[in-house]
This record gives C-alpha cells, structure tokens and sequence, in this order.
C-alpha cells in the first residue's frame, strides 16, 4: 500500500507560494460556508513519526480561521481519560456543527500503537477497528464531515531525518531533539507499517475515505493535505445545497411510522402489575438491600468498578421515588444523579450522544440518569422531533455505546418502571389535589397519556432492540411503589455484587 505512494513528489518554493494563496483563501470561504451550513468537521492528522504532521497540523491552523477552528492533540492520556472507556476523550472534544476540529492523533493512534508493541493481539485490535468504523458511521450519518489524513514517509527517509534531528541537537532556526518515541518507532517501522495498512483497510469506507499523503517535501505534503480538505468541504457544501434546493417548500407530513394507530400487543402487556408489599415486609427488604448495596458500592470504589443506572418509565411511574431509595443506600462522594430534560442548544449543536458521554463516570463511580439516552426512541420518536430515519438507526447506535460502557468494565443497568392505565390516572388526579405534589403534574403528561399506545409499542421496540446480557432491561411492575422500590434496590445490588465476584474470580487467575 504504501509503496505506491513513494513516487518523490516535489514542489518547488516558487510554485508553493503560487498556490498557496489562492488555496488560503478558498479555504477560508468555505470554511464560512461550513458555518452556515451547519456542518461540523473532524480532521484526523494521522501517520509516520517523523512525517510533519505537527508542521502539518501548525500549518491548517495559520490557513483557517482561529475563530472556528479548535486543535486537540493526543498521546499520553490523563487519569480522567484511563478510568473511562477509550472513546470518551474523543466525544469530549467533538466540535459544535459550523464549527472545524483538528485531531492531532485520533481514535487510531492507541490501537496501533498497542498492537505495534504487542500489547494487544489481533483480536482485540480488529475489534477496536470495529468499534472506530461504528463510530465514524454515527457521526457521518448525522451530518459530519470526517477527513483521514495519513502522512507517509519511507524508512529511509524517516532514519535521515531523525540524524538530522540528533545532529542539529535542538540547535538552529526550528531545531529541535527527536523524541524518545520517534526511536522506538523508528526501530519498528515495518511493524508499524502493516499494522497501519490493515488499521487503514479496515476502515476505509466511502462515507470516511483515507487519503494518503506522501510526506518526503515538505511543501508537496502541506499542498496536498489543503487540497484534499479543500476538495471534501466544497463537495460537502455542494451537496447540503443540493439537498436544501431538493427540499419542497411545504408543510411535512407526519409520517405515518413516527405513530401507532392501533394498538399492538407488547411486552408491557406480560407484567403482571398486581404485584405488592405490604409495609412491614417492606421496610424490612427495603433496609436488608440498602446495607448490602452501600457496601457494594464502596466495595466497588475500592476495586475501581464503575456503575450506571438508567431509569425510563411512564409519568408518574415512581422513578423519583425509587432513586432517592437508591441514593439513600449510598455515600454521596461516590454517586451523582443526571436529570434530563431538554437539550440545551450547546447539546443541539452536537451528536445526541455527546451529551451523555460527558457524564460517564469514572471507575468506581456511580451514575444515576433519570431519563437518558433513549429518549431519542421514545419521546423523540413519538412526538416527531427525531424522523423515522434518525431514531431507528438509534437503536444501534445506543447499543454501540452501552457496548463501549460494559467493555470498559462498567456496570450497566436499565429500568422501566411500569404502571397500568388507572394507577396513572389515579396518581395524576392525586397530584393535582395535593399542594406539595402539584409541581409534577403538567400539561405534556396529559398529552403524553393521550399517545399511551404509542409510547408503548415505542417502549417494546426499544426493550427488545437494546436488550443484552450485559446492559439489561429490568421492567419493575410499578402500581405498588413499595414494591418496585425494593426490587430497583435489590436488582442493582445483586448485579453490583455480581460484577463484584466475578472481579474477585478473574483477579485470582
């Protein structure tokens, strides 16, 4: 593969600075463009040691404009960064849509760099390519545009640059030393060839296309890396007005898959909701499961074992209840609780994942989400902020992240808290008399109980489409709320301790 490209392209000084002017300013107009089309860019600066890419990276950020460009670099990760799954650090610094993100080093370099070194098998690492091809596929799918540079340079001309390096000693006009990490790399160029070539052919796609760069002159390099971000945003811009020019000037027309007519059977429909407690036997259990989850709790700090809980459920369905239940058991060093409502327009302006990415916990943490993620397929499906095209291919999407989550070791657990039709109806009016609990009653929970079968179906699609051994849905009959409070408590202690001896197993060999 790389062989192809080692042709000894050059350009001259002269014809450099020819180009470079008008490639500047092309660049900056649809980098304006881009703002006003809303389209957000990621720019991967990827490659050989010794190939520029610092110079390259330097170089887009003196071409584009300061104000609508961020630079991210990585290498060394942060405590923050190792206690979390891996593509947290990258969420985090996802530019807002209008906006250009260059990523110095990427969602590629941990992977190769480890199955360089060996530190990962092949397994693993064709897993991890995996995981970056789902994750690109997201991201482009929602509107952004993802450009994958690689700078190549021959071992050759990799070994006389690092002489120079050492030569030069970090003096002279833009001298520096070489680093200790261009050695070991230099030492397992072609090791770190193949492994970049299959990295680079397992993700090559045509939504996120590699460009290859040929690296040996400096000024080729710099010229083809701005051509080709040059060309991919044009096409871009081009192609959000042709869809804006495609797009009718009429009032849409609610399709007929974001609403059930009739009423379908669902899983909901199994749970046996005459399930009860009477108070003595509640208190009891109650008290029995919150002493066992505190110390789980702790026991899991201890051990660096992080745990999220997502609690969905109709209106009025206990989740507040069975959450203050659950955080009466805790520490409140090691839990927070994460209300969703609406998103913000700094949320709007991102993937709708990136939101609850940056909640996450770090190991040995706790997470509570009252409301999460799937929203997008239950009220945003629902109601019609999301289109059928959007939130059905949520369901993987949302699967790709609890599957990021329980591969780092964390424990996930969702709940529905699920209520009959009367119960609801029952509680509502009881709210609307009460004085202290006339807050919880609103106009959208009335809306909402009107599209009662909707959400339904909506809710069966969902439990069976993101369901999984590691990442549960627990449906907790919810018409008796002493009930459904002790089983949240106690499913959430029993998968606690669970992960817990299971961590205490593979400890010991």
């Amino acid at each position: 593969m790389f062989e192809a490209i080692e042709l000894g392209h050059r350009v001259s000084k002269s014809e450099f600075t020819a180009a470079e002017a008008e490639l500047r300013t092309r660049l900056l107009t649809v980098q304006r463009q881009l703002r006003k089309a809303n389209v957000p860019v990621v720019i991967l600066v990827n490659g050989v040691e010794g190939a520029g890419k610092s110079e390259v990276t330097n170089r887009l950020s003196a071409w584009l404009d300061t104000r609508g460009l961020v630079t991210h670099t990585f290498w060394s990760e942060t405590d923050d960064e190792r206690e979390r799954p891996g593509h947290w650090r990258f969420w985090q610094r996802l530019p807002e849509r209008g906006q250009i993100a260059v990523f110095f080093g990427s969602w590629y370099t941990y992977p190769i760099v480890e199955r360089v070194f060996g530190r990962m098998d092949e397994h693993i690492f064709l897993r991890a390519m995996n995981r970056i091809n789902d994750l690109e596929r997201m991201l482009a799918v929602d509107g952004t545009l993802i450009i994958k540079l690689w700078f190549h340079i021959s071992k050759a001309d990799q070994d006389k640059r690092l002489a120079k390096l050492a030569k030069q000693n970090g003096k002279g006009k833009d001298a520096r030393k070489p680093t200790p990490w261009e050695h070991a790399f230099a030492k397992q160029y072609d090791t770190f060839a193949r492994v970049a070539e299959s990295a680079i052919r397992s993700t090559d796609s045509g939504a996120c296309p590699w460009h290859l760069i040929e690296s040996q002159n400096k000024r080729y390099r710099d010229l083809t890396a701005g051509r080709v971000i040059l060309a991919a945003c044009e096409a871009r811009v081009a192609e959000t007005g042709r869809i804006r020019d495609a797009t009718p000037n009429v009032v849409p027309v609610e399709d007929e898959s974001s609403a059930i007519p009739v009423p379908q059977r669902t899983i909901l429909d199994t749970v046996d909701l005459s399930s009860a407690l009477p108070a003595n036997t509640y208190r009891a259990e109650l008290a029995k499961y919150q002493r066992r989850l505190g110390a789980a709790v702790w026991e899991a700090w201890s051990k660096g074992i992080a745990s999220v809980a997502v609690f969905e459920g109709w209106d009025a369905g206990g989740k507040g209840g069975a959450i203050r239940r659950v955080t009466a058991a805790m520490d409140a060093r090691l839990y927070r609780v994460i209300p969703i409502a609406a998103p913000s327009q700094e949320e709007l302006a991102h993937h709708y994942l990136w939101r609850f990415w940056k909640h996450v916990p770090r190991d040995g943490y706790f997470r509570i989400f009252d409301r999460s993620w799937y929203g997008r397929v239950l009220v945003e499906r629902v109601e019609g902020f999301a289109s059928p095209a959007e939130w059905r291919r949520s369901y993987r999407e949302i699967t790709h992240f609890e599957r990021q989550l329980t591969e780092h070791g964390v424990v996930v657990t969702k709940f529905w808290l699920h209520l009959s039709q009367e119960e609801q109806l029952r509680r509502f009016e009881e709210r609307q008399q009460t004085p202290w609990k006339l807050h919880k009653i609103t106009d959208e929970d009335w809306r909402n109980r009107d599209k009662w079968d909707a959400y339904a179906q909506a809710v069966g699609d969902m439990v069976t489409r993101t369901t999984s051994a590691e990442a549960p849905w627990v449906i907790v009959p919810g018409d008796d709320k002493r009930f459904a409070r002790v089983q949240v408590v106690k499913t959430l202690t029993t998968r606690l301790e669970d992960a817990l001896a299971k961590h205490a197993k593979e400890a010991k060999g």
